[in-house]
């Protein structure tokens, strides 16, 4: 076996929805200013007492329960999160431990709004390598690191979890045919959580706000997130060695609908071709792409031979995109 097959994958969103009017009203917008600036119409934010780990689990239970796979035969759990349960220990060995993972290692991966393309392709060569399972799970709980005075990151982020889990394929033509990561450290700080880290330490901050999202220069990360974007999946298209033409669904990370869109049609990928869950569900940096992925899934099925692009760019500046035959 030398491909790579999704047998399974999950999502979750938290039951609360956070409709525009409470963060308008907040911030002293008028109606519909969020709407026609970002497409976002509502988000879920998680409950009080919910964490990181309980929303991973309940998407990665659902890839696999559908993948009716032994759940000791899986090798690895990649947990692609900005907000693990603690900094210490990393929360991807507590949520393999509930999922039943028996045999598995487990990783927590911090790639940002690019977690889930960085860990998609470790996933995909590790099964490859090793003929093993591996389960990719992305979440993100971002409603409690909003700075509630900055509009960039308040109209924006929500929580949510997406998982898949990738297994050995008698298809040699399954699995990411293509695959292109990248970063741009000289932007490194146009997103940031000031404190907290070895930089300025939880015994240095004196100010509750530096352990916030700060969004520095909103134009610059619209800019360099398209450009970043839109590179990457040229780069993998072309390793891949396929057309935007053959492309039969785009997913790219739901930042807003105006840059997915406009990667969109930077690429020439049809809009029928493009999947987005950004209206109703917003913008959970790495959980974006899987749970779009799945959620959509449920409507529009992925068929044997799909050629799905992926393509995501966030703080750091990190990037990345993959082409996935399903």
């Amino acid at each position: 076996m030398t491909g790579v097959e999704i047998i399974g994958y999950g999502h979750y969103a938290p039951e609360r929805i956070v409709p525009n009017s409470e963060i308008e009203a907040r911030l002293g917008l008028e109606a519909g200013w969020i709407k026609r600036r970002t497409g976002i119409e509502r988000r879920r934010y998680a409950a009080e007492g919910e964490a990181l780990s309980d929303i991973a689990v309940k998407a990665g239970d659902m890839a696999l329960s559908r993948a009716g796979l032994s759940r000791d035969d899986v090798g690895l759990l990649v947990l692609a999160t900005s907000t693990p349960d603690h900094l210490l220990p990393p929360s991807a060995p507590l949520v393999a431990h509930r999922l039943g993972l028996t045999a598995a290692g487990a990783i927590d991966m911090a790639g940002a709004c690019a977690g889930f393309i960085y860990a998609l392709t470790l996933a995909d060569s590790l099964v490859r390598t090793q003929q093993t399972p591996v389960l990719v799970i992305a979440a993100n709980i971002l409603s409690r690191r909003i700075n509630e005075a900055d509009r960039a990151s308040s109209v924006l982020f929500a929580d949510a979890a997406g998982a898949v889990l990738l297994a050995p394929s008698v298809r040699e033509d399954a699995g990411i045919q293509g695959a292109h990561l990248t970063s741009k450290g000289q932007q490194y700080d146009l997103i940031t959580i000031p404190g907290g880290g070895s930089r300025k330490p939880f015994s240095k901050i004196t100010d509750p706000k530096d352990v916030l999202m700060v969004m520095n220069d909103g134009k610059a990360v619209y800019a360099g997130a398209v450009a970043m974007m839109t590179e990457c999946a040229e780069k993998a298209l072309a390793k891949a060695a396929l057309s935007a033409g053959e492309v039969d669904h785009l997913i790219p990370h739901q930042a807003n609908a105006r840059m997915i869109n406009t990667i969109a049609h930077q690429l020439d990928i049809a809009p029928e071709r493009l999947r987005s869950t950004i209206e109703d569900f917003g913008n959970s940096s790495a959980a974006t792409i899987p749970f779009t992925l799945s959620l959509t899934a449920e409507r529009s099925p992925y068929a044997a031979g799909d050629t799905v692009l992926l393509t995501a760019a966030g703080a750091g500046l990190t990037g990345g995109a993959a082409v996935f035959r399903w």
